[in-house]
């Protein structure tokens, strides 16, 4: 296995640009090994210092999510990786946790990580679930997402209010007057809320 991750690290630290290649790799080393040898994998995986191999390793701890330990460590430990790029694939996989167990059914997860005090946490699900309401159960229940996203419009973290105002004008293609309807309501005297609300209110006319 620990020649297989080097391999892994020569192969992937050529890469630059983008996540397919790590992700299409995951997804078949998934696929074809069992459930602890792929949790084995990740683990060693994500000790690499190549950043790629890290990315690798977050895509196989999406695919194997429905464990308790491994979504922990994607909250409490992931989260705190200093590549941008590996916080792009944590939020690639808390939406693929989402998606294994049903978006409803993971509301109270989705709220908890909302209140995480590490503001990667918090963006893991802001911008791993965009665009929310082309997802199931929030399609439907638009303002269940709205009310969510809204929530964090003032949190401490700009990166955080950036993909919250991301992901409302998201919505607002589809849902304008919904979006409209919640912005109305803020206050923008506030600095960090005024920002949110300049990029949620693009497409709205």
């Amino acid at each position: 296995m620990k020649e297989y991750i080097a391999s892994l690290e020569k192969e992937f630290s050529l890469i630059e640009n983008g996540f397919k290649e790590e992700e299409k790799r995951a997804f078949a080393d998934y696929k074809s090994n069992d459930n602890e040898h792929s949790k084995r994998m990740a683990f060693l995986a994500y000790k690499s210092n190549v950043y790629q191999v890290r990315m690798y390793g977050v895509f196989l701890f999406g695919y194997l999510s429905e464990q308790d330990d491994i979504l922990a460590f994607m909250r409490d430990e992931v989260s705190k990786d200093d590549n941008w790029r590996v916080q792009e694939v944590l939020a690639k996989a808390f939406d693929e946790f989402c998606k294994k167990i049903g978006y409803e059914k993971v509301l109270p997860i989705i709220d908890e990580w909302l209140k995480n005090n590490n503001p990667n946490t918090r963006r893991a699900v802001t911008e791993g679930l965009r665009i929310w309401t082309s997802r199931p159960y929030f399609k439907d229940n638009p303002n269940e997402a709205i009310r969510r996203i809204a929530a964090l419009k003032d949190d401490s973290s700009e990166y955080v209010r950036k993909s919250v105002g991301n992901s409302l004008r998201d919505i607002s293609k589809k849902f304008p007057e919904l979006i409209k309807e919640e912005l109305d309501g803020w206050d923008i005297n506030s600095k960090d809320i005024k920002q949110v609300y300049k990029l949620a209110s693009k497409l709205i006319v």
